[in-house]
């Protein structure tokens, strides 16, 4: 990541569904990575997701965890949490049977920051792994779309 970002005004934090931690993972491959990685939480279920990254019960209900209003609030809630300059969120349904209804490869991932946020829904396929991997390369592509 150094020299793909502004290290020294650059931290981040991640609440990952979908991926499972492949985000988070791939992420602190970088050497130096705990200059900009603050953390992160794995929330595989809503209570977690409720409890921990403080998802709104009326979120969840109305829209399900599958959907770019959770997302977004993951993305916020976590960047508050670990007190970063970006919060980064992936939710969806990896597979092998659909989930609320959505269908498997239903990916949604959140980015916010100070002045912006985005959150972006993707469909895309293949087995789990192949899911998870694309999910985490979009997720970083969305992170290189605003910090570089």
């Amino acid at each position: 990541m150094k020299g793909l970002v502004d290290v020294e005004n650059f931290t981040i934090a991640c609440a990952e569904s979908c991926t499972g931690g492949l985000v988070m993972s791939r992420l602190t491959d970088f050497a130096g990575a705990s200059a900009y990685v603050k953390g992160g939480v794995v929330a595989y279920n809503n209570d977690i997701k409720n409890k921990i990254l403080h998802v709104k019960a009326e979120t969840l209900e109305q829209f399900g965890a599958v959907s770019s209003q959770t997302a977004l609030e993951m993305a916020t809630n976590v960047r508050e949490i670990f007190s970063a300059t970006i919060g980064l969120s992936t939710t969806g349904v990896a597979g092998p049977d659909k989930s609320e209804g959505k269908v498997v490869g239903t990916v949604h991932i959140a980015i916010v920051g100070e002045d912006f946020s985005e959150v972006k829904e993707y469909r895309f396929s293949g087995f789990r792994t192949d899911i998870k991997a694309q999910a985490a390369d979009a997720a970083f592509e969305l992170l290189m779309k605003h910090t570089t």
